[in-house]
């Protein structure tokens, strides 16, 4: 491994800044938040998108031919080639957005798990993947 550049540095402080629930004390301290696997705290930057979308065009994507539905279509649509170019994805289709984990380990559990796992198989998931582990009954 090399050495550390100062670009390869985070800077804590300026990553902070971005996010506003973050910008409170709790007892005296500056508010540190662990809890991301169950609610991830936004940015400024998605909470202003967020507020973009309900504000202006609000509507299902993929469903409508109307303004509103072509306008959510065409943002959901540029979001998934940002996503396919930060992760490197080949195509576009191979980013699905899930409601969250949960949703993403049940999507999942019902087509791999239905697919490839038979009965006697087992499948080996920690308390830590999720509170309720939903997998397991995904796979009944």
């Amino acid at each position: 491994m090399g050495a550390l550049t100062q670009s390869s540095v985070l800077d804590i402080q300026k990553i902070r800044e971005q996010f506003p629930v973050l910008q409170q004390q709790v007892h005296g301290k500056n508010l540190i938040y662990f809890d991301n696997a169950a609610t991830t705290q936004k940015p400024k930057r998605v909470i202003d998108s967020l507020v973009a979308y309900y504000e202006g065009y609000n509507a299902n994507i993929h469903r409508g031919i109307h303004t509103l539905a072509e306008k959510a279509t065409k943002a959901c649509e540029e979001t998934r080639r940002a996503a396919q170019s930060f992760i490197g994805a080949k195509h576009p289709e191979e980013v699905i957005f899930t409601t969250g984990v949960t949703g993403g380990i049940n999507l999942v559990a019902s087509s791999y798990g239905r697919t490839f796992l038979k009965e006697g198989d087992e499948v080996i998931i920690s308390g830590l993947e999720h509170q309720y582990c939903s997998l397991a009954n995904n796979l009944r």
